[in-house]
């Protein structure tokens, strides 16, 4: 590689850094009569960890589902990585998605399986499909996935069925295969909800300490909002589809976020 070819990669890579990894401005979203989602902007850096607040009906995972595009908005523009997701066609649409890696309430993952399978699901966007059809991943792609859950603190746990680990563990085995699959956004929707708190704590813990070490950035929904005050950067919450509050977590304060619950 020449000097050149070093200094347009690094210039790329500072681009990259300095522009939204999610971007959301004037967006509305209608369902029937209602707008579950009206003029809503806001957007997170790489390597920011953004909490995502509101009452249930507050438009939270219309949210979620505009910034995937599995819901059309009507106004206004998502986004995701520098690209504007409305303009794509189904096949760049499907590129660029391996870069937003997505963790749920229930985990998603397959029980009988194991952690390190589970993991290498992942990689799934990025092989040919004759290895994906017949399960044989590549060597890279399990070292990728071993190194992934060696991060979470679950190396030792690879080969055991995920259905066998406590909830914590099976989270923290969500958030190694969205290291595994590369991610540059997170997409987090509840991801602790049904933990305990020692559980949630470590979970939170492990999700914002990767987002800063890898300029991954981090979009989670919660109702906890003294974990929302410990872990995230930003909170950002919704009341009745449209945002109420975007402000740093430390300059948030206890009334103003009793206004969006009351």
């Amino acid at each position: 590689m020449t000097v050149l070819d070093r200094i347009a990669i690094s210039a790329e890579m500072a681009m990259a850094q300095s522009q939204p990894a999610l971007l959301l401005d004037r967006v509305r979203k209608r369902y029937g009569a209602s707008f579950a989602l009206d003029d809503v902007s806001f957007s997170i850096a790489p390597g920011e960890v953004v909490a995502l607040l509101g009452p249930s009906g507050a438009g939270k995972s219309t949210v979620f589902r505009c910034i995937s595009r599995l819901a059309t908005i009507d106004g206004g523009r998502v986004a995701v990585l520098g690209q504007d997701m409305a303009g794509m066609d189904r096949r760049a649409l499907r590129e660029h998605r391996r870069g937003i890696g997505l963790i749920f309430q229930q985990f998603n993952l397959i029980g009988r399986s194991t952690a390190l399978d589970n993991t290498l699901a992942g990689r799934l966007g990025h092989a040919p499909t004759w290895r994906v059809l017949l399960r044989q991943f590549s060597a890279d792609d399990r070292q990728l996935a071993l190194a992934a859950l060696d991060r979470v603190g679950l190396l030792d746990k690879a080969y055991q069925r995920a259905d066998s680990l406590s909830g914590g563990q099976q989270q923290r085995v969500a958030i190694a295969r969205v290291l595994a699959q590369q991610s540059r956004l997170v997409l987090a929707d509840e991801p602790v909800a049904s933990l305990d708190p020692a559980a949630a704590a470590n979970v939170l813990g492990v999700l914002r300490d990767i987002a800063r070490e890898r300029g991954i950035a981090v979009l989670c929904s919660l109702h906890q909002t003294d974990l929302a005050r410990r872990y995230a950067d930003r909170i950002v919450a919704m009341r009745h589809g449209k945002l109420m509050l975007d402000q740093p977590t430390g300059t948030v304060t206890v009334p103003s976020l009793n206004a969006v619950y009351a």
